[in-house]
């Protein structure tokens, strides 16, 4: 399934942001407006009472939505829908610019912005700027201290649900992503990700004309071409410093500010680039089959 936005006649006039029925429009609203619903444990707001009741399922751990195949048990009915099609292999949304095919459209929205390299959500603390506003919230917690969700084994905290859960298959051992190529298991899909690129990396369709370098996707290719070039459009507020990769930039400018903002989930170890995170987290899964 293809998104079309001529079947979304529901149009914003804060953002132009479309959507299929007034309700999404009335709910994209409270955005603007600050109407929300907010947690009395973390102070997140949602934009309904429904998102609200299972954003507390993080803080209770409840989990009422079970798969009846694996029996893996799940906070929200849509996040048991989109395992589902992992039993079923079923991949309906298809991204226009690279034909990848995705379970559901929030994944092929998130998809989307790699290829506009669209970061609407900035951070007004440091200018890091996120695709995604759970992403922003996740980061705005580095600034504050806040880790507002707890480990209930060994009473670890974490300032986003997603590293707590990645923390849990610690105590668990769970390991639920596989690489179909050579059987290596993972215990969370970044990790897997970053593993894939030693299989696709000769397949990649983006080679440098110059010196035949492989690269993974358009923006890894244009950053390697800047190395011919010589371009570094990315400078340093502080000491003038300049850098052809934006990765490169922010690492650097973690180094003024000593911020590490990338922490492995299962040991708390920080980290100043992503990259290096994980790269450690690898010494975490070496030794399991």
């Amino acid at each position: 399934m293809k998104m079309n936005s001529d079947r979304a006649p529901f149009k914003c006039t804060e953002c132009n942001k479309k959507f299929l029925s007034r309700a999404g429009l009335h709910t994209h609203s409270r955005m603007h407006t600050g109407e929300t619903f907010e947690c009395t444990v973390c102070n997140r707001k949602c934009l309904t009472s429904q998102k609200l009741v299972a954003h507390l399922r993080i803080h209770t751990g409840e989990r009422p939505f079970q798969c009846v195949i694996c029996n893996k048990s799940f906070r929200r009915g849509g996040y048991l829908r989109i395992h589902l099609q992992m039993h079923s292999g079923e991949k309906s949304f298809e991204c226009t610019a690279c034909n990848k095919n995705f379970s559901t459209s929030d994944q092929l929205r998130g998809h989307l912005k790699t290829h506009t390299e669209e970061k609407p959500f900035a951070c007004t603390l440091c200018d890091r700027k996120f695709s995604r506003g759970t992403h922003l919230r996740g980061h705005l917690r580095t600034h504050t201290g806040e880790r507002p969700f707890e480990c209930t084994v060994c009473k670890k905290t974490y300032p986003r649900s997603d590293y707590l859960r990645r923390h849990m298959r610690m105590h668990t051992g769970e390991t639920p992503f596989h690489c179909t190529l050579c059987n290596k298991k993972f215990w969370d899909c970044s990790s897997l990700r970053y593993h894939l690129r030693t299989h696709t990396r000769e397949s990649s369709p983006f080679k440098c004309t110059v010196c035949c370098k492989v690269c993974l996707s358009t923006s890894e290719l244009r950053e390697h071409l800047r190395k011919h070039t010589g371009e570094k459009p990315h400078k340093c507020a502080v000491c003038g410093s300049t850098f052809a990769a934006l990765a490169s930039w922010r690492k650097h400018l973690q180094r003024h500010s000593e911020e590490k903002p990338y922490e492995c989930p299962l040991c708390n170890k920080k980290f100043a680039a992503r990259k290096d995170m994980h790269i450690h987290c690898q010494t975490h899964t070496k030794n399991r089959p």
